[in-house]
C-alpha cells in the first residue's frame, strides 16, 4: 500500500513537473539545441507583461534560442556583422501564439542571411485590448533596451529592421522614437487602429521613428488604422476588405513598387490590388480616359480587359468640370496577353433632368510601374461612347 502511494506521488510529481515546464516556455531539446516557443496564456492571467526574446537563424530557421542576457548573445549564433529583424506581434485575445510567426521567420530567413529577434509578449497582449494597450510603453521600453545590448555589440542601427503587426507596429514606433529615429527601418504590417487613429505621431508610428517608415494597411475598415503613418503607405485593395479573407474580423516592395528613393518622401499613398487565391500577384495597369470637353456633371467608364481565358473590370470617375480620369485596374495576365478592351459609359441621369446620351474622348493605357521606355500607349482615334453600350476594341500591346 505504502508503494502504491509512493508510485502515485512519483507520477503526480511527473505530470506536475511537465507541466510547468511546457508552462515556463514550451523548452525542448531539437538536434542539440534547446528551443524555445512561444508562452501560452489565457483571458484570465494574461494581462501582466512577460517578454521572451527569441532567436531565428539560416541554421536553425524552426528553432528559436531564448536570450536571456549579454552573455545568452554574445555564446549564441548571433552575428552582429549581419542585419537584425525583430518582429513584434499584436493583440492575442486568447493568449495563444501568433499562428503566422513561422511561416514570416521562416520566409524571411530563407530569402536573407540575417539575424531574426522574434518578441514574445503573449503575456501582456492577452485579455482586454485596452490592457494591452497599457502595456505598449513598458514592452517598448524593453525592446529599446534590448535594442541597446546589441548596439553594444558592435551591431549598426541602420542595420536594424523592425517588423510590427498590429499593435506591434505602434510599439516598433516607440521603440524607434526612443532611438531618436536613427534605426534603420520600420515595416508596419496593419497597423492597429483602436485607441492611435486620434493619437499624436508621438503616441504611435509616425515616419520620424526610423529611417524608413513603411506601412502596409489590409484591414482599415475594421480594426487597422486609417491614416497613413509611414513615409510610403501601401493600401492594398484599398486597404480594406481583401479578397478571399472573410469580411467580418480582420484576419521588400520597395524594389518593384517604382519608387524613388533617393530622398525620402514625407508621406506617400500606394494603392495595389491583388486576387483572391494563391498566389495572390496580378498585374497592375493605370488606365486613363480623356474627355474631348469638359462636363458640369461627374462621367462614369467602365472598363473591362479580356483576354484568352480572363476578364477584369474596374471603374473610371471623371470629376466635374475636369477633362480626365484615372484608375488602377489589376488584372490576371501581363497587359500584352489582354487581347480587347472594353468601354462602357454609364450616364448620371435623374427624373428631371437626363445626361448627354453619349461622349468622346481617348483611352489610354501604360503596364506599372511607369518608366521612360514603356510610356502611355492611347488608341489612336477617339471615342464614341453611347450610354450604356458596351463597346470593344482590339487592345495590341507587344510583349516584351
Amino acid at each position: 500500500m505504502v508503494e502504491d502511494l509512493k508510485r502515485l506521488l512519483l507520477v503526480v510529481f511527473a505530470v506536475l513537473w511537465l507541466l510547468s515546464s511546457a508552462q515556463a516556455g514550451n523548452t525542448d531539446r531539437l538536434s542539440g539545441h534547446h528551443c524555445t516557443d512561444f508562452q501560452t496564456a489565457n483571458f484570465l492571467r494574461g494581462s501582466k507583461l512577460k517578454v521572451q526574446f527569441l532567436l531565428f537563424t539560416s541554421s536553425s530557421p524552426s528553432c528559436g534560442k531564448l536570450i536571456l542576457a549579454d552573455d545568452g548573445i554574445k555564446n549564441g549564433s548571433f552575428n552582429s556583422s549581419s542585419e537584425t529583424k525583430i518582429i513584434i506581434h499584436g493583440f492575442r485575445a486568447l493568449g495563444t501564439k501568433p499562428s503566422w510567426i513561422e511561416g514570416l521567420v521562416q520566409a524571411i530567413l530563407h530569402t536573407s542571411q540575417v539575424n531574426v529577434i522574434a518578441v514574445d509578449w503573449v503575456y501582456g497582449s492577452t485579455g482586454a485590448y485596452a490592457s494591452a494597450v497599457e502595456n505598449v510603453t513598458q514592452l517598448a521600453l524593453s525592446i529599446s533596451q534590448f535594442i541597446s545590448k546589441l548596439l553594444a555589440l558592435g551591431v549598426s542601427r541602420t542595420s536594424i529592421h523592425i517588423i510590427g503587426v498590429s499593435l506591434g507596429a505602434h510599439v516598433g514606433g516607440l521603440v524607434g522614437h526612443f532611438h531618436g529615429g536613427q534605426l534603420g527601418r520600420i515595416t508596419a504590417l496593419d497597423p492597429a487602429g483602436p485607441k492611435y487613429t486620434r493619437a499624436s505621431p508621438e503616441e504611435r508610428l509616425d515616419p520620424g521613428d526610423a529611417l524608413f517608415v513603411e506601412a502596409v494597411h489590409t484591414d482599415a475598415d475594421n480594426f487597422g488604422i486609417r491614416i497613413p503613418v509611414g513615409h510610403i503607405d501601401y493600401f492594398v485593395n484599398g486597404g480594406k476588405d481583401q479578397p478571399g479573407c472573410p469580411r467580418f474580423i480582420s484576419a521588400g516592395l520597395l524594389e518593384q513598387a517604382g519608387v524613388n528613393m533617393s530622398k525620402l518622401p514625407k508621406e506617400v499613398k500606394v494603392y495595389l490590388m491583388t486576387s483572391p487565391s494563391a498566389p495572390f500577384c496580378v498585374y497592375h495597369s493605370l488606365v486613363e480616359f480623356h474627355l474631348q470637353k469638359k462636363r458640369n456633371r461627374v462621367t462614369s467608364i467602365e472598363i473591362t480587359f479580356f483576354s484568352n481565358s480572363t476578364q477584369d473590370t474596374a471603374k473610371i470617375t471623371i470629376p466635374t468640370h475636369q477633362d480626365m480620369g484615372k484608375r488602377l485596374l489589376a488584372h490576371q495576365v501581363p497587359l500584352c496577353q489582354i487581347n480587347s478592351v472594353t468601354l462602357k459609359y454609364i450616364p448620371k441621369n435623374r427624373f428631371w433632368r437626363k445626361d448627354e446620351p453619349s461622349i468622346v474622348g481617348k483611352f489610354c493605357v501604360a503596364p506599372l510601374p511607369l518608366n521612360s521606355s514603356q510610356p502611355m500607349s492611347c488608341l489612336p482615334w477617339n471615342l464614341t461612347l453611347p450610354s450604356k453600350t458596351d463597346i470593344s476594341y482590339d487592345l495590341p500591346t507587344a510583349c516584351a
